[in-house]
């Protein structure tokens, strides 16, 4: 969470890892907010860009997901990345996040898949990977090990930087975690 000061006021902030990890250092930033408002608190989350509150908002509209849920995921997984799972149908990506399970992806990508595919002027682009499921699976691993997402993806580059010929899944995740 960050404490933000509005003309002598002070508000606390919820907000994912990947949020903090490109506020962090920043002496001034702008967050976008969204205010959630239950029955006995008012919290408010923020989000870097405009990618990241959009599929926060389409997160918290799946039945059973709730903001804490969505923040989670968002922590775990890039919005892009999100997306492309859902539109992709990859449950095993889903999965990996902590307390999503096969259940719970399977309702995700039931209930987004056609918003997705519909709201392209949503500011998320989908790429499909392109030979890249060796970094992906790799990725996976790492931050299914706890290891920040953002950190994760700098040490599998680093290696592949240092032996692009690698192909092998289990000595990438290997070499990775050394580099860390």
């Amino acid at each position: 969470m960050v404490h933000v000061e509005v003309q002598g006021v002070g508000y606390e902030v919820q907000i994912s890892l990947n949020t903090y990890s490109r506020i962090q250092g920043l002496e001034n930033c702008k967050l976008l907010t969204f205010l959630h408002i239950k029955e006995d608190a008012h919290t408010l989350y923020g989000f870097f860009d405009e990618p990241e509150r959009t599929m926060f908002l389409l997160l918290i509209g799946v039945s059973g997901i709730g903001a804490t849920t969505a923040r989670v995921m968002l922590s775990s997984l890039q919005p892009e990345d999100i997306q492309r799972a859902i539109a992709m149908e990859n449950e095993k990506m889903l999965e990996s996040i902590k307390g999503i399970g096969a259940k719970t992806a399977k309702r995700i990508i039931l209930e987004l898949k056609d918003k997705i595919k519909r709201n392209k002027d949503t500011g998320l682009q989908i790429s499909a990977p392109a030979n890249n499921t060796l970094q992906e699976d790799a990725l996976i691993a790492l931050v299914t090990l706890g290891i920040a997402r953002n950190v994760a993806e700098q040490a599998i580059q680093k290696v592949l930087k240092t032996e692009p010929l690698l192909q092998d899944l289990e000595g990438l995740i290997k070499k990775a975690l050394k580099s860390l």
